[in-house]
């Protein structure tokens, strides 16, 4: 089971840390994912990290300013984000999928389980 929290309102400009906390003693053997939905939009791909937290993917509109990180002695991956732009408003959600994929963890169809999504609203 995978809880999202973190979200809320915040100024354009602004920074928030959502994490993603994992139930299970499996959280290792998982590599971890968010994704972000705004409203009357597709379901899209933010950021992506390995079972060691060793290897990252973002997607373009995240990097620079998204920062993806894991602890899995706390079964829990964070998403930093700082500069928040009106354009990332939407609700987040994680997501885990049993391997690595590269480039292809940017695709829902990789991911086993996933979490509700957090609320995040940057207003301008």
């Amino acid at each position: 089971q995978l809880q999202a929290s973190g979200g809320g309102l915040v100024q354009a400009g602004g920074s928030l840390r959502l994490s993603c906390a994992a139930s299970g003693r499996t959280f290792s053997t998982y590599t971890m994912g968010w994704f972000r939905q705004a409203p009357g939009k597709e379901r899209e791909f933010v950021a992506a990290i390995s079972r060691s937290g060793d290897l990252t993917y973002y997607a373009d509109s995240a990097k620079g300013r998204f920062s993806i990180s894991r602890d899995n002695t706390k079964n829990t991956v964070w998403m930093q984000m700082n500069s928040l732009k009106p354009e990332d408003t939407a609700v987040y959600y994680c997501a885990a999928a049993s391997t690595w994929y590269g480039s292809t963890m940017s695709r829902e169809n990789v991911y086993d389980f996933w979490g509700q999504g957090t609320q995040v609203t940057v207003s301008s």
